[in-house]
This record gives C-alpha cells, sequence and structure tokens, in this order.
C-alpha cells in the first residue's frame, strides 16, 4: 500500500482532503450509530457465540468495523507517520438454500506526514477494495469453513490513491472448534488499468480463542508481498477483544499492538498500535 505513493503535497488540494476526511469519517460514525440504535437485541447466553463469529470473516453476520491504525518510522529517516481510519463493512446476502455471498468493502482514510520523506502532510481517501466471497452456508463434514471469489481495486483519485484499476481473486479457509478460530486469508490482485503497475500477493494467517466471558485473544499477519519490487511487508498483529452492549447493541471493542518484522526500505519500522470499534446486526 505504501509503496504507491507518488504525489507530491499540494497545499490547496491538501487543506481541502484534510477538511473533507475528518468529516466522511464522523458522518460514517454517525451513520452507523444510528443504524446501530435500531438492531435487534442479543441475548446473554449468545455474546460467547457471537464473539466468535466475528472471527470467521465469511459469517452471517452483518458487521460494521471502524478501525484506527497508527504506523511511524516510514522513510530512510524515519520521520514518516501514517494514521489511517477504515471503514469495513461486511454484509452477507443469502443467494440460495445452500450459499452465501460475501461483500466485503475496505475504504480508508488516510492522514500522512512524510510520506515519502519531505512531504509533509498528504490526507485523502485511499484506494477501495471490494472482495465477494461465494460462501456455503454449512461447514464441509469436517468442519471446514471457506469461501472464494473476485476482488477489485478502485481509484479515489485522492492525493493517496494509485490512480489504478486492480483485479484478482481471494479465498480463505478456517476451522472453528471450542473458542478456537484458525485459518489463513489470501488474495492475489492485479492492474488492469492506470498509472501504477500492480502484482500483489496478501497472505492473513489468522488464530484467536475466545472464552465464555465474550474475551477474544488473537494473532495475525497481514503480509503482503509487491511481485514488482521484489518486497515483503510482514506485520505481525496481537489483540484482544471485548464483545458488550450499549442498550441493546451489540459491539465490539479492540485493541492492539503491531510489529513490523519486515518492510520495504520507505515502509514502516517497530511498532504501531490497532483500535477498533465494530457494531453487529445478528439475524
Amino acid at each position: 500500500m505504501y509503496a504507491l505513493q507518488k504525489r507530491t503535497a499540494d497545499p490547496v488540494r491538501n487543506g481541502t482532503a484534510a477538511f473533507r476526511t475528518p468529516l466522511l469519517v464522523a458522518a460514517t460514525i454517525c451513520c452507523a450509530v444510528i443504524v446501530a440504535s435500531s438492531a435487534q437485541p442479543v441475548a446473554a447466553d449468545d455474546s460467547a457465540d457471537l464473539a466468535q463469529q466475528l472471527s470467521n470473516p465469511v459469517a452471517s453476520l452483518i458487521s460494521v468495523p471502524i478501525k484506527f491504525d497508527y504506523n511511524s518510522n516510514f522513510g530512510l529517516g524515519d520521520e514518516g507517520i501514517s494514521r489511517t481510519w477504515t471503514i469495513q463493512p461486511v454484509i452477507p446476502i443469502s443467494l440460495n438454500e445452500d450459499w452465501n455471498l460475501i461483500s466485503r468493502t475496505i475504504v480508508p482514510f488516510q492522514f500522512n506526514s512524510n510520506i515519502p520523506s519531505g512531504s509533509g502532510s498528504i490526507n485523502g481517501v485511499g484506494d477501495i477494495t471490494q472482495s465477494l466471497f461465494f460462501s456455503p452456508k454449512a461447514p464441509t463434514k469436517n468442519g471446514l469453513i471457506w469461501g472464494a471469489g473476485p476482488i477489485f481495486q478502485i481509484p479515489t483519485s485522492s492525493d493517496v490513491s494509485s490512480d489504478t484499476w486492480g483485479a484478482g481473486v481471494t479465498g480463505l479457509a478456517l476451522k472453528q472448534k471450542n473458542g478456537w478460530t484458525y485459518g489463513a486469508l489470501a488474495s492475489q490482485l492485479w492492474d488492469v488499468s492506470g498509472d501504477v503497475e500492480i502484482n500483489s500477493t496478501y497472505l492473513q494467517p489468522f488464530l484467536s480463542y475466545t472464552n465464555a466471558n465474550a474475551w477474544t485473544y488473537g494473532l495475525n499477519t497481514e503480509s503482503s508481498y509487491n511481485g514488482v519490487t521484489g518486497e515483503w511487508s510482514v506485520p505481525i498483529n496481537a489483540t484482544v477483544a471485548k464483545l458488550v452492549t450499549v442498550g441493546e447493541q451489540p459491539i465490539s471493542l479492540l485493541g492492539g499492538v503491531r510489529y513490523w518484522a519486515k518492510s520495504p526500505d520507505n515502509g514502516p519500522e517497530g511498532w504501531g498500535v490497532r483500535m477498533q470499534v465494530t457494531f453487529l446486526f445478528p439475524k
């Protein structure tokens, strides 16, 4: 993601983006809160099960995560800082008695400082990622849950956009048993048209445990390989989440740390932070 940065700062354009982007984030959060207030209540006995469903990317559960990531030490001078708010609605669509279509949209709002080095503040809505998973409603006989389908990159023409359309394939497989969830999600994306050549492989093995009190402890890596430059980015994330209810609305609160085990020369280094609020809409 960070290797695609190509523009230098435009004071007028950045001033507008810096003002507009926080408003978009605030507006999205307000909409999520308003929608959340009309959701169906969740029984206390179902809290642990609902919390574990969040560990399944293709669960038949509408969710609206709002995520904040902080990363630093970009560039040769270690002066770059990235603050990213991400809205990631996940919507299951029933196709028939046996199959679901899971829509997973990732919309990042980026606030970058000195990425690349000496560029000042560059803010805007990053490229949108749209994934569609065709997934059986029931696990296989041995308990395997899986999904696969297309993935698309949609440019936003902002100062942090690659201005490049992309397309590829994505898939995942996992198992859940006795509170444990383990599996992997992967995707391969290529450029279709635009300014930047893309050959990007994404690998996300994950492991989590949810206890009877709806606490979830997670460990994953969101690794990516740039096939154009031959460089890896390997962040390791450790998180803790708790399912709570506000009124009758189930909400997952998550916090965690990230360590960059490997990154490109212009990428982040050291430690980062993740915080997330997820609104759940159980059927």
